[in-house]
């Protein structure tokens, strides 16, 4: 096992900045029957999509302090979308990120799911009790010298 000595930030000063981009994917699991309280608004705690809209876009702005080592970065949009999926009784979220910087924001469109549902499993956790947050994963990113890459 190493030791804390052996944790560091990575050194980004002489690296260039560039536009960059980073989508990431995750998906809320739960009842057919939570879905439809969920699209009627009639959960407890109220409007689960603007409450986990607005929770996602604050953690990609609080990455920094949330994980350690990542840098802070000047972030210029975050677009968190849901998708109801009435078929597979889940909410897919897909959170988009962009800025300017010296790093990649994957870790903030990665926390930006993963915050957005964790929002929607405390907001229907009253109703339900099989709710799974799971699948998350950056699914593209863009910028830096590695250009594009999509993976999926």
């Amino acid at each position: 096992m190493s030791s804390s000595s052996d944790i560091r930030m990575v050194d980004v000063g002489d690296k260039p900045i560039t536009s960059r981009l980073a989508v990431a994917r995750g998906k809320v699991s739960m009842q057919a029957k939570t879905l439809r309280l969920l699209k009627k608004g009639k959960l407890p705690k109220g409007d689960v999509v603007a409450a986990a809209r607005v929770a996602g876009i604050m953690a990609a702005k609080e990455t920094h302090r949330l994980i350690p080592l990542c840098h802070p970065l000047l972030i210029e949009d975050v677009n968190i979308e849901f998708f109801l999926d009435d078929k597979n009784s889940a909410v897919e979220i897909k959170a988009t990120v962009k800025g300017s910087g010296k790093t990649g924001f994957e870790m903030e469109a990665l926390t930006a799911v993963a915050v957005s549902g964790l929002t929607i499993y405390d907001m229907c956790k009253t109703v339900d009790q099989m709710l799974e947050l799971g699948n998350i994963r950056l699914v593209k990113k863009s910028g830096g010298k590695s250009g594009t890459v999509n993976l999926e």
